[in-house]
């Protein structure tokens, strides 16, 4: 679990910081959505929410069943002879 700074700023670089600012992006979303439009347009984002919901879902399922691939291909000092050779 890593946590970059760009002046102020600390956020999560992993799917879990990302699972989280989905989480707030679609809260706002929600928000407006619930107080600004009419009952029709509530529905069809709800359509819209459960179908990134379900691939929200299968990514994290994904994500565990074929974790991501280790940096360990290439070291450091081999990157640089792959680039320079």
């Amino acid at each position: 679990m890593k946590a970059s700074s760009h002046g102020k700023w600390y956020w999560r670089v992993d799917y879990l910081g990302w699972s989280i600012a989905c989480g707030i992006t679609w809260a706002v979303i929600w928000i407006l959505v619930a107080t600004l439009a009419t009952t029709n347009t509530v529905h069809t984002f709800g359509y819209v929410f459960l179908g990134w919901v379900i691939g929200w879902g299968m990514a994290t399922i994904a994500r565990v069943v074929y974790p991501a691939p280790r940096r360990t291909l290439l070291s450091q000092e081999r990157r640089g002879q792959v680039s320079a050779g």
